[in-house]
């Protein structure tokens, strides 16, 4: 079943849409997801949509999108295929679990959808409500805040997506490879919410592919809660592949316990309008967080990430490093904040933006800041905006290089240094190549896909 928001004012025709269908949207019938919706629509009555004049929003205005006619799924398309017919693994030594998601549903025919090996749960959020409730209840919403409209209106309206729940003392054996497709006849609102728990002394590697596999206008409004509790090591990758029609928030909430550690990555390779919020709270002394991200944009692509490093306890470390490539009249923005409160003594906390302009249309707007309120502390933050290095540049060329081929080498060794902060081998020398053919114009199609997306 779906039904169509209509093109009238952008937050009413939301809130009436949540009052219409409420009685769906409650399908799960159990008391605490119901009063997760309405304190989510709630909160979306008193936010609403970002303003132009929010610093967070400040280089993105999202409202005029989501005031455009879209359908929205209550429930899963009746799709029958099998995840091998639609995906090939293109880096066969990465060896991983797969599992889909179609529209934001954990698609019913996946190989795992529930306990699995050491009581691992690897399934839909909708089922986990119904057979993990102590869980979802603990944990679900803690970290995410109700601060932005946005992430409100995802609580009001999410009705499946993925959890993944790792127990004490438990290795993932493999790493789990998520692939979230957009497949429509009609342009279409997706609303998903994923939940990845890992407890003490647990790890896991996951890499999520983000895939649209037909040509129609797409928004995803999605939110990611990740828990790493004392002592376990999470590593994560993710890999943003979608049409220029496709306009994506992608929400992303990580909280660490003492002496965990997490190396969270974004690859941001193709998509009409990206927004990235990430949000980390280093809740436990010893923590420590290294994040990293590249963005490849042409045409008129716009990628703006915001991230946001809260270190609440002392001896915590983070590393933040952005990188953006921008071509044509594309445009891109980082806004970066590390906050150091008051009882964070001993904090180590670095953030750098670095960013490519390939021609004089295109445009970076990068705003990296700390905010201290310890006194032993070593911080730093810095930005760069520029073009190639033409020194460099005549320097390979004086060598018998080509001047594109020239180019391109500056530009990838310019990436690469993202590129090598992935941990699995493997899927590092995939990446390589996929941002070689990006930047090469090659890549009309992720090649782990057997459809265009393009």
């Amino acid at each position: 079943m779906d039904t169509q928001v209509k093109n009238i004012d952008a937050a009413s025709k939301f809130i009436d849409s949540y009052q219409e269908n409420k009685n769906i949207v409650h399908s799960a019938n159990h008391k605490f997801l119901k009063d997760f919706h309405d304190k989510g629509i709630e909160d979306f009555i008193k936010l609403g949509f970002p303003e132009k004049k929010s610093e967070r929003y400040k280089y993105t205005f999202l409202e005029p999108f989501f005031n455009k006619e879209y359908f929205q799924l209550l429930e899963p398309d009746n799709f029958n295929f099998n995840v091998n017919e639609i995906f090939t693994c293109g880096i066969p030594d990465l060896n991983t679990d797969v599992v889909l998601l179609v529209n934001g549903f954990y698609y019913h025919m996946n190989p795992i959808n529930g306990n699995w090996n050491n009581n691992i749960w690897i399934g839909s959020l909708a089922k986990a409500v119904i057979e993990k409730p102590e869980l979802i209840q603990k944990y679900l919403g803690k970290s995410s805040s109700h601060d932005d409209g946005l992430i409100a209106l995802n609580s009001a309206y999410f009705i499946d997506g993925i959890f993944v729940h790792i127990p004490e003392n438990v290795h993932l054996e493999k790493p789990l490879q998520i692939i979230n497709v957009l497949l429509s006849e009609k342009d279409l609102l997706v609303h998903q919410r994923n939940f990845i728990l890992l407890e003490k002394n647990s790890s896991a590697d996951i890499v999520i592919c983000d895939h649209t596999l037909s040509q129609k206008n797409f928004l995803t409004n999605s939110v990611t809660e990740i828990y790493v509790e004392e002592n376990a090591q999470f590593n994560q990758t993710c890999l943003q592949n979608e049409h220029n029609d496709s306009v994506k928030v992608s929400s992303v909430f990580i909280q660490q316990g003492q002496n965990s550690q997490v190396k969270y990555n974004t690859i941001t390779l193709h998509g009409g309008v990206v927004r990235n919020n990430l949000k980390v709270i280093l809740d436990g002394e010893g923590a420590e967080n290294n994040t990293s991200g590249l963005f490849i944009t042409d045409k008129t692509q716009h990628v703006d990430n915001y991230f946001f490093i809260n270190h609440a306890k002392p001896n915590c470390k983070s590393n933040q490093l952005i990188k953006g490539i921008l071509d044509d009249q594309s445009t891109g923005s980082f806004n970066g904040r590390i906050l150091v409160s008051r009882d964070a003594q001993k904090t180590s906390a670095y953030q750098k933006n670095n960013n490519l302009l390939l021609t004089s249309n295109a445009k970076m707007n990068t705003r990296p800041q700390l905010e201290i309120y310890a006194d032993d502390v070593k911080c730093s933050h810095g930005a760069t905006v520029g073009q190639l290095d033409q020194e460099a540049l005549f320097y390979l060329r004086s060598r018998g290089i080509g001047k594109e081929e020239s180019r391109l080498l500056l530009i990838f060794a310019f990436a690469h240094e993202i590129i090598n902060s992935i941990q699995l081998q493997p899927l590092k020398d995939r990446v390589d190549d996929l941002v070689n053919k990006r930047l090469r114009g090659e890549l009309t199609k992720c090649e782990n896909c057997l459809i265009n997306c393009c």
